[in-house]
C-alpha cells in the first residue's frame, strides 16, 4: 500500500487528498474542526522553510554568476531582464485580481488569535531603511524576510568578491541550497494530509461554495500567463533583441514542453539549453551561464500568481490593504520568486512569504494546494520560456547570437 502511495506523483496524491476531504466536510459538516490541526501541522512545516530556502537560494543564486565581472557583464544585462519581467509578472497578477475579484463573495473570519495587522504607518523612505538588517540573525530568527533577503544578496556579492577565499562558503551555499530544495520535497510529502484537513474543515464550515473561487484562481493562473507569453516576452525579443517572435516559439516548443509536463524548471533545464543553443542560435557561453541562472532566479509566472494569490487572500478574509502593503506584495512576490527553488511545489513555500508579509493568513494556502500542480504546469511553461527570452537578448547585446541559426529554427 505504501509503494503504490509514495509510487504515485505528489500532486496526483494531493488532488485526491483534496477530493476526499471535500467528501469529508460534507460528511462530518463543523465536525471537520476536529482535523484541522493536521493542516496547522504542515502550515508550520512551510513557514519552517521559507528562511533558510530564500537565504541558501539566493546565496547561491549570485555565487552562480562566477565572479564580479561576468556579473557586472552578461550577468548584470540578464539580472536586470530578470527582475523587470518579474516587477511586471507580479503587477499584471494584481491587475487581473483586482479586476476580477475571485476572492469576493466569499467572506472567512480570521482563524482564532490571528489580527489583522494595523496599515503601516511608516513612510517608503522609512520602508527602505528597515530593509537594511541591523542584525541579520535577528532578522531570520523574527521572520523578516525582506531583511534577509538583501542580506543573502550582499552577502553572495561579498562570495565573488572574495574570489578563491571565497570558493570553499559558495560550495557550502551550493549545498545548503541542495539541501533545503530536497527538505521541501521531504515537506511536501505532508501536502496530502494538509490539504485534506484544511479542506475538509473549510468544506464543513462553509459549504460548496466556498470551492467555487477555485475556477476563477485556474482562470487567472492560465489567462495571466498567456499575456506574459504574448506580449511581455515579444516585447523583450522585438524592442531589445530586434528578433522575429515566431521563430523564437519554434524554436524553444521542445522545451515548453517538458516544462508543461513535470512543472520543474530544473528539470527542463537541459532541454532548455539545447533549445537555447542549437535552435536560437546563441553562444554557449551566454546559453549556459543566463538558462542556468534563470532556471534558479527566473519565476516570472510564480511572480504573477503570487500577486493573484495575495489579493485573493485579502478578499477572502477582509483584509483591506494600504498602499505600502501593495508596495510589499511586489517586493516580496519579485524577490521571493527570484529565490524559488526550481522544483515542483516550490511556490507553496514561497507564497507564504507573501501572504505573511501582508498579514493574510497562510489557511489561503488550502485553497491552491489541491489545484497547485495544473497552475504549476502553466507557470512553469511561462518560466522557461522567460529564461530562453533573456538568453537571447543578452546574446544579442552581447554580440554572441547566431541571427541566421535564430530565424531558421523552424527547420531544425
Amino acid at each position: 500500500m505504501l509503494r503504490i502511495w509514495f509510487g504515485s506523483p505528489l500532486w496526483k496524491r494531493v488532488l485526491l487528498a483534496m477530493v476526499c476531504g471535500i467528501i469529508a466536510g460534507v460528511v462530518l459538516g463543523e465536525d471537520a474542526e476536529s482535523v484541522r490541526w493536521i493542516g496547522d501541522l504542515f502550515i508550520r512545516a512551510i513557514k519552517m522553510l521559507v528562511i533558510p530556502l530564500i537565504f541558501f537560494s539566493l546565496v547561491s543564486g549570485m555565487t552562480a554568476v562566477g565572479d564580479l565581472r561576468r556579473l557586472g557583464n552578461v550577468g548584470g544585462k540578464a539580472l536586470l531582464l530578470f527582475m523587470s519581467t518579474a516587477f511586471i509578472s507580479v503587477t499584471l497578477g494584481m491587475t487581473l485580481a483586482t479586476l476580477v475579484q475571485p476572492g469576493v463573495g466569499l467572506s472567512i473570519d480570521l482563524p482564532v488569535g490571528t489580527a489583522v495587522p494595523p496599515a503601516p504607518d511608516q513612510s517608503l523612505i522609512g520602508m527602505v531603511i528597515s530593509l537594511v538588517p541591523e542584525n541579520p540573525v535577528m532578522a531570520m530568527a523574527e521572520g523578516a524576510v525582506l531583511p534577509v533577503i538583501v542580506f543573502a544578496v550582499l552577502f553572495g556579492i561579498a562570495i565573488l568578491a572574495s574570489g578563491e577565499e571565497g570558493t570553499p562558503i559558495a560550495q557550502a551555499m551550493n549545498a545548503g541550497s541542495i539541501v533545503m530544495q530536497n527538505m521541501t520535497i521531504f515537506v511536501m510529502e505532508l501536502a496530502p494530509f494538509g490539504v485534506f484537513a484544511l479542506i475538509a474543515w473549510v468544506t464543513g464550515t462553509f459549504g460548496f461554495e466556498a470551492l467555487i473561487p477555485l475556477s476563477k484562481l485556474v482562470a487567472l493562473n492560465y489567462v495571466g500567463c498567456a499575456i506574459i507569453l504574448a506580449i511581455v516576452y515579444p516585447l523583450i525579443l522585438r524592442l531589445i533583441a530586434r528578433l522575429p517572435v515566431i521563430d523564437f516559439y519554434r524554436g524553444i516548443i521542445d522545451a515548453q514542453a517538458v516544462a508543461f509536463s513535470t512543472a520543474s524548471s530544473n528539470a527542463a533545464l537541459p532541454v532548455t539549453l539545447r533549445c537555447v543553443e542549437r535552435n536560437l542560435g546563441v553562444s554557449h557561453s551566454v546559453a549556459s551561464f543566463t538558462v542556468a541562472l534563470g532556471a534558479t532566479i527566473n519565476m516570472n509566472g510564480t511572480a504573477m500568481y503570487l500577486g493573484v494569490i495575495a489579493l485573493f487572500g485579502a478578499q477572502v478574509y477582509g483584509i483591506e490593504l494600504s498602499w505600502l502593503s501593495y508596495v510589499m506584495i511586489i517586493l516580496t512576490s519579485t524577490l521571493g520568486a527570484i529565490g524559488a527553488a526550481g522544483v515542483p511545489g516550490s511556490g507553496l513555500i514561497i507564497m507564504s512569504l507573501v501572504l505573511s508579509s501582508i498579514g493574510v493568513p497562510l489557511e489561503t494556502i488550502a485553497f491552491v494546494a489541491g489545484i497547485n500542480h495544473i497552475l504549476d504546469m502553466a507557470r512553469t511553461m511561462t518560466n522557461v520560456s522567460g529564461d530562453a527570452a533573456v538568453a537571447v537578448a543578452v546574446g544579442r547585446m552581447s554580440g554572441e547570437i547566431d541571427v541566421e541559426e535564430y530565424v531558421s529554427a523552424d527547420d531544425v
